[in-house]
Formats: C-alpha cells, sequence, structure tokens
C-alpha cells in the first residue's frame, strides 16, 4: 500500500523528489510501509525521509522543518495521527505549507486532504470477521465457507493488491460486489 501511495504522489506531482512520511512514533506498524517505501523510491526517484508523530508540537515543528521547496510532498500513515485533533493538524499543516499530501483513508479528503488511497470502512472487514466466526461456532467447517477477495480475471489467481475499478479485467468476489465493475 505504501509504495501505492508513493506512485500516487508522483502522479499528481511528478516533480516532488522529497517525501516526508508521518508515522506514530509509538505504532511499530509502521515498519512494514517504511521498508515498501525504501524499496519504491529509488525507482521514483525519490527521498523519503520519516517523520515521527509523538505530540502536536513535534508535528508542528517537524512537517515545518521539512518544507523547503516545491519539489517536497507528504505521505500520512494510518494511525499517524491518531484522533481528530492530530489529523486536523496535519492536514492543515500540508495546506499551509503547500507540499501535496497522500493520507490512508477517506476521511481525511473529507477533512481538507488532497488525495486518499485506502479503505473507505475500516470497521466491515470486522463485521465480517464476526460473521465468519458466528458461522463456524454454528458448526459450518471453516473450509465450506466462501471465499473473498480480488480475482485477476486474466490469470485467474486471488490478490487484493490487483483490485481496481481502474482494471477492466479484476473483479471483487464475496460478501459485497457492489465496488467492483463485473
Amino acid at each position: 500500500m505504501a509504495a501505492k501511495w508513493l506512485e500516487l504522489l508522483k502522479q499528481i506531482a511528478p516533480r516532488v523528489t522529497r517525501v516526508a512520511v508521518v508515522r506514530a512514533a509509538t505504532i511499530s506498524s509502521a515498519i512494514g510501509f517504511l521498508g515498501a517505501l525504501q524499496t519504491a523510491a529509488p525507482s521514483l526517484g525519490v527521498e523519503w525521509i520519516p517523520i515521527a508523530v509523538r505530540d502536536a508540537g513535534a508535528v508542528e515543528r517537524d512537517v515545518t522543518a521539512f518544507v523547503r521547496g516545491p519539489n517536497d510532498g507528504m505521505i500520512v500513515l494510518p494511525s499517524a495521527s491518531a484522533g481528530a485533533p492530530l489529523r486536523d493538524l496535519t492536514i492543515g499543516l500540508a495546506a499551509r505549507h503547500g507540499p501535496p499530501a497522500v493520507y490512508p483513508v477517506r476521511r481525511y479528503v473529507t477533512r481538507g486532504g488532497l488525495i486518499s488511497y485506502g479503505p473507505d470502512n475500516t470497521v466491515e472487514p470486522y463485521r465480517l470477521a464476526a460473521h465468519y466466526v458466528d458461522r463456524i461456532l454454528k458448526g459450518e467447517k471453516p473450509a465450506d465457507l466462501p471465499v473473498q477477495g480480488c480475482l485477476n480475471c486474466r490469470e485467474g489467481r486471488r490478490s487484493s493488491s490487483e483490485c481496481s475499478p481502474a482494471r477492466p479485467k479484476t473483479r471483487w468476489i464475496g460478501h459485497d460486489c457492489r465496488a467492483w465493475p463485473r
């Protein structure tokens, strides 16, 4: 997902050469995102600088210090600005200092952010998991439950990274097929 955020940032702002990656200092899940960015950045000609979020003062200081010119951009990792105050501060700093910013979920955009790429509803997977657990506890065999995911129709294999409305040869299979074209 992080490599996709970087690609998206380069698409909307091709001159970006430096990217601040805003992440939570205390949450270790960012390691996977940072690894993906480290792999993707050289091929896109981008230098990325992690900014660890501890509190509002640190975010403001670090983002302000990072932004130098028109070739700067920002990627905000999930949980980097947990809670509305830090989320709004992060969006405001990007708007004030001007770097294009990519956010992990749509609620950043509805609050004034530029663009997001990620799940629209982060609660839905948990609801679906509860449904599966309920069915298993009622006696169904896990192997008999329907599989959900993205089917790459061209190659006949499942891959969540390849499923998108922009790819007409892929479609979403499973519980909610409304999100993807058939």
